[in-house]
């Protein structure tokens, strides 16, 4: 995947979680408890990260396959995350929140990728 496809990748992929969290919050408001909200904000909190590394990674501030690699990590932990809370609030399936701590520690790896695609990006 070439640097512009991997931009509007994260673009679509940002969008849709931004769509997925505000959706969630309303459900949260109507239905949800406490773990819908949290699903939400994670999604939320997360979408603009991706237009970020969208930016980011169109001008050059990050390494392409490690802000590539950093994306994915973000992506599929929050929704890990997100997905177990949202399916043990809304159908009771408790056990799904297992899979919280594993898509929590995914994002955070993903975070952590992301500085070090900053510090490896050519220098102009």
């Amino acid at each position: 995947m070439n640097g512009d496809s991997a931009a509007r990748a994260f673009v679509v992929l940002g969008g849709l979680l931004g769509a997925s969290g505000v959706a969630l919050s309303a459900a949260a408001a109507h239905r949800g408890g406490p773990n819908a909200v949290i699903a939400a904000q994670f999604l939320l909190f997360h979408a603009p990260a991706l237009l970020a590394i969208a930016c980011a990674l169109r001008v050059g501030l990050l390494r392409p396959s490690l802000g590539l690699a950093s994306g994915v990590l973000i992506t599929v932990g929050v929704v890990a995350f997100s997905g177990a809370l949202a399916i043990s609030e809304f159908l009771g399936l408790w056990r799904a929140t297992m899979l919280a701590p594993t898509g929590g520690t995914t994002a955070i790896l993903g975070w952590l990728l992301l500085i070090v695609a900053a510090f490896a990006a050519r220098r102009a």
